[in-house]
């Protein structure tokens, strides 16, 4: 199993390093940014073998960030992702901001955007026509034209909530961790982690332009994947996948969460000779 406290970078991200250490190029700021580890007890389907899976998903590789990747789904924070207070429903925001070290208002649209990022990348959506229901089968016609127009801009969360008599289900979130891209990369994010239950009666689908694979997966078996060369993983996805690997199933993970210590992780860089290692302490 890799240690990720101190460890060789190589190729693109190698370079990239490198180049903004020795010109002292200043930093891009980091966007707001949410990602959902949507899990699923095997149990439910395949009572021989058990466990836990997870969802993930393998970036284009003509992505500009983290082409080739393995990743949760998510994304960035939309401006409009803040304008959902009246659709809310669960946990005020001001939970999720002791939780991740955030203002109140920040948290409300890592929130919304979670939500939002895991319905337009995996058809999965979090959300119910009241604080007990979620919606059901997703997978219809004009649900797809709604998850395209979302995924497209066209259409804002707030008013595809309001338009659908929706509530955001922000009870069925938990978060999990806090991350910002490295100060060498040019593009960066500050990332809120949350995990979530796959609701009954959804499907995932091969929905999202972003990924040209996607998979249910046991921690342990994408961790093993990683450490074997056969899967790229950025070092917060191998970290989460790594954490769940000592969980049996979902209802364990969410119950969890809520004793987890968050605390914002962002790796940094250690320059020697001509070779970089990112450290995340």
């Amino acid at each position: 199993m890799r240690d990720l406290k101190s460890e060789l970078m190589t190729g693109r991200m190698a370079e990239t390093a490198l180049e903004h250490v020795r010109t002292g190029r200043t930093p891009v700021e980091a966007r707001p940014a949410s990602t959902v580890i949507l899990l699923r007890s095997t149990l439910v389907d395949a009572p021989a073998a058990g466990g836990l899976e997870v969802y993930l998903l393998r970036r284009q590789r003509t992505m500009a960030f983290a082409a080739g990747m393995t990743v949760f789904p998510g994304g960035r924070v939309d401006p409009a992702d803040s304008a959902i207070a009246d659709s809310w429903s669960g946990p005020p925001p001001g939970e999720f901001a002791d939780r991740l070290g955030c203002s109140a208002e920040l948290a409300a649209a890592y929130v919304a955007a979670a939500v939002r990022e895991t319905f337009e990348e995996s058809g999965v959506l979090l959300a119910g026509p009241s604080t007990e229901t979620v919606v059901g089968d997703t997978t219809g016609a004009d649900w797809e034209a709604d998850r395209v127009a979302l995924e497209a801009g066209e259409l804002r969360f707030a008013d595809f909530l309001h338009r659908r008599g929706l509530l955001l289900r922000a009870d069925l979130l938990r978060a999990w961790a806090h991350w910002i891209t490295p100060e060498f990369e040019p593009k960066r994010y500050d990332t809120a982690f949350f995990v979530a239950a796959l609701p009954a009666g959804q499907l995932t689908r091969d929905v999202t332009s972003e990924s040209d694979q996607v998979a249910w997966v046991r921690p342990g078996d994408a961790v093993a994947a990683v450490d074997a060369g056969e899967t790229l993983m950025l070092p917060p996805t191998y970290l989460c996948c790594r954490d769940l690997t000592q969980y049996d199933d979902v209802a364990e993970v969410l119950a969890g969460a809520g004793d987890r210590k968050i605390r914002t992780i962002m790796p940094t860089v250690r320059i020697d000779g001509d070779q970089a290692y990112l450290e995340t302490t």
